[in-house]
């Protein structure tokens, strides 16, 4: 759907991005709640929302009141009008598909999903990242100026290289708030995800968070990440992570059984597509060298997956109707075009053509006659015979 837009309680238009999974089908919506002063569109909103899409989720990130592209001013923001915007994401998110199951937030927006959490009935996971376990541990970002807007009631503070203006209403609001009571009392399936280095929030803020909460709780350490997962496979990993361990916890909406295999895709995502067989989902892509996002297999990569899945299989049933001593049985195909004259056993004679090259590994005491024989058998696969049967492929729109 893209950009979206809702009015929050306190009358302003706040600007969002609804992430979609590839042809548009979602398990389940979820909220993201981006970092203090960071906005919608950075890095980690961006890829977490985009790879948790792409895991099945409907996800909505919006920039908070004041930030980004959304209406008002930061400076008549506090922590509570943070909770106020999730709350009225939430409601909105309800109305235009479903209420939100998951909620994810980054440094202080993992603080703020923390603390809203209770609001939502709908809400049955909370994933943190990198996130403080007191919204009144943000005031550190201040420093000196700190006592400044204590005494003359509001100051410019440079934050991340940006000035923000910043009311005493701001910080008596964040020391008010006390999570340690709420954590007792969340009553969803906690995932708390922390970097041990992260030198904004310190990984004892972590710590905190797990041990105030009741189970279910998880931790992950997110390696040498920084605080604002800047590199795209840190933050990419913990959208895995994420939707792995939500599946666990969420209502989560089964795929409709289809007929044969059914790929999707929009124009807006480039290559990447859903794939449904029946009640399985999985991702087609192209790597990034060719225009893609390398989140799933490209096709011809499929193509070579059917061979060799076909292969192992159908040795593995061989191997257990003839009680041979086969342990495993592994099989690496790959796929590239090669000049039709360097074949010596292929019919056409001109241009290129096609080569799948199966490599085969059996694991197990077998003598060398009977791995020439499992070999033999290995051409016997359907997938095989298929593929070097004659194939029609028939058209029609629906």
């Amino acid at each position: 759907m893209g950009r979206v837009s809702f009015a929050s309680r306190s009358g302003h238009e706040l600007t969002g991005s609804l992430e979609l999974p590839p042809g548009g089908e979602w398990k389940a919506t979820a909220l993201f709640a981006h970092c203090f002063t960071c906005g919608r569109n950075i890095r980690a909103a961006r890829d977490i929302t985009r790879a948790l899409a792409a895991a099945g989720f409907a996800v909505l990130r919006f920039d908070f009141t004041g930030l980004g592209d959304s209406e008002g001013e930061f400076e008549d923001t506090t922590f509570s009008s943070n909770l106020d915007d999730l709350e009225d994401a939430a409601n909105w998110l309800g109305e235009t598909m479903a209420a939100p199951q998951l909620l994810v937030g980054h440094s202080l927006g993992g603080t703020a999903a923390l603390a809203v959490a209770e609001r939502l009935d709908s809400v049955r996971a909370v994933a943190t990242l990198a996130a403080p376990a007191q919204p009144e541990h943000v005031l550190k970002n201040f420093g000196d100026d700190l006592a400044r807007i204590e005494e003359e009631g509001s100051a410019e503070v440079d934050l991340g290289g940006r000035p923000f203006r910043v009311r005493r209403d701001f910080i008596d609001d964040a020391r008010s708030h006390d999570l340690s009571a709420r954590l007792r009392k969340l009553r969803r399936a906690l995932l708390v995800m922390h970097a041990p280095g992260d030198r904004v929030v310190a990984i004892d803020q972590a710590e905190t968070i797990f041990t105030s909460a009741l189970h279910p709780k998880s931790f992950v350490s997110l390696d040498e990440a920084d605080h604002l997962l800047s590199r795209s496979e840190d933050s990419v990993y913990a959208a895995s992570v994420i939707a792995s361990w939500a599946a666990k916890y969420l209502e989560m909406r089964s795929a409709q059984a289809t007929e044969g295999v059914v790929v999707a895709g929009r124009t807006a995502d480039a290559f990447l597509c859903s794939v449904q067989a029946g009640e399985h989902r999985l991702l087609a892509d192209e790597p990034e060298s060719h225009g893609g996002s390398d989140l799933g297999l490209d096709p011809y990569r499929f193509l070579a997956t059917a061979l060799a899945a076909c292969t192992v299989m159908t040795l593995n049933m061989y191997a257990r109707h003839k009680k041979l001593a086969v342990e495993r049985v592994s099989c690496q195909v790959t796929h590239r075009k090669v000049h039709a004259s360097d074949c010596e056993d292929c019919e056409t004679r001109e241009g290129k053509l096609d080569e799948l090259r199966r490599v085969v590994t059996i694991e197990g005491e077998l003598d060398d006659a009977q791995r020439a024989r499992m070999l033999e058998i290995a051409d016997r696969c359907p997938v095989h015979r298929t593929l070097e049967g004659e194939i029609k492929v028939r058209s029609e729109l629906a």
